[in-house]
């Protein structure tokens, strides 16, 4: 599981993507690897989801999980897809169980103490913090991580290219989800790797 942070350090941003169209996908990935982010989330939010793994995988370099993995199924769908790793919204002991059976790069998604706790207690130390913005912001990811100093995020939700850098300036925080650097609609190869360079200075 330690892995993940590995993962984390890779880049300062793993774009978070919501891929409509697997057609679109090679071209997304080559264009962010392009870029200089290799590490790739594809959303389970779309019919495509599963396919554009597969078709992300295809792209030298490319790192491709997968993102809104809510229960052991779709976790287990993820793996026989080719994902890397896994993130989910939240977390339960049966989806935390199974990834850590699966022996698989594992961000659970915490938003209070709580979450962290039962994180914790199933061998866990690395979380997304979900949703950033909407949750409280800055301030409360530092209230929630004050007691649990072995605790690291990445935080995911309203962030933006203007505000990363006063995340990724926080100590607990190793990189920051984000959905900006892929605008939707017909990918634009130039642009989205014209954001993906932008996204890798903002740890310069």
């Amino acid at each position: 599981m330690n892995k993940i942070g590995t993962i984390m350090r890779t880049a300062p941003v793993i774009p978070v993507l919501v891929i409509e169209n697997v057609d679109h996908a090679v071209p997304i990935a080559r264009a962010l690897v392009a870029g200089g982010l290799n590490i790739l989330e594809v959303t389970l939010r779309t019919d495509c989801a599963l396919e554009a793994i597969k078709a992300m995988k295809s792209v030298e370099g490319a790192v491709v999980g997968a993102g809104t993995v809510l229960n052991p199924d779709q976790l287990n769908q993820s793996i026989d897809a080719g994902a890397e790793f896994i993130v989910s919204p939240g977390l339960t002991e049966n989806l935390g169980k199974a990834a850590l059976d699966a022996d698989i790069p594992f961000l659970p998604g915490t938003a209070n103490a709580g979450d962290i706790m039962l994180g914790m207690d199933l061998g866990l130390k690395h979380f997304k913090f979900f949703p950033a913005e909407a949750a409280g912001g800055r301030s409360a990811l530092k209230a929630i991580a004050a007691p649990f100093g072995d605790a690291l995020f990445c935080p995911t939700g309203g962030i933006n290219v203007q505000t990363a850098p006063d995340w990724l300036a926080l100590d607990p925080v190793l990189c920051v989800g984000g959905s900006w650097v892929v605008p939707k609609g017909e990918p634009d190869e130039a642009l989205i790797t014209a954001n993906a360079e932008a996204a890798v200075a903002l740890r310069a």
